[in-house]
């Protein structure tokens, strides 16, 4: 049995803190400073997902979109957020992910979010290092990964 004296008690609680704090700040680091491998490890697994439920949820969508070159029809998770012009989608991944060269190239997407679909126009990029116009928890979430491009969309 442990005591609160015992070195193999300490040992114990110093590991699963070290490990808990990996586990935390792996995924953070990587979607920080490895944008591109994690939009690519997404891409390929985490979208699959996600995909069966994001467009139910609050605070994701799934948005469809065509794309510039190929004409094929895509269909991307995002974390999206109601304002009142609209609609904003965080851009995790940096302003130069396909999904938003195609939007903003064809003007506009499709949103289907908390089971509701909307016709989205007028893409623009915003930059805001202060994410003032998202809740708390998603602000410092967003801040945490270096997030401070947003794609604002109309309602048409």
């Amino acid at each position: 049995m442990f005591t609160m004296g015992s070195g193999r008690y300490s040992t114990l609680l110093i590991g699963l803190a070290i490990s808990l704090l990996a586990i935390l700040l792996v995924p953070i680091l990587l979607i920080r400073f490895r944008k591109r491998w994690v939009a690519a490890f997404n891409l390929a697994v985490t979208n699959r997902i996600t995909s069966r439920f994001a467009a139910r949820l609050p605070g994701f969508g799934i948005l469809t979109h065509v794309g510039r070159k190929s004409g094929q029809v895509y269909r991307t998770p995002v974390n999206v957020f109601r304002v009142p012009e609209g609609f904003l989608i965080a851009l995790t991944y940096g302003r130069d992910s396909q999904w938003v060269r195609n939007v903003l190239t064809g003007g506009g997407a499709e949103l289907e979010t908390c089971g509701e679909r909307y016709r989205l126009s007028a893409p623009r990029i915003v930059h805001d290092p202060t994410r003032r116009r998202f809740p708390l928890p998603v602000r410092m979430v967003l801040r945490l990964i270096g997030a401070n491009d947003f794609m604002q969309l109309s309602i048409k």
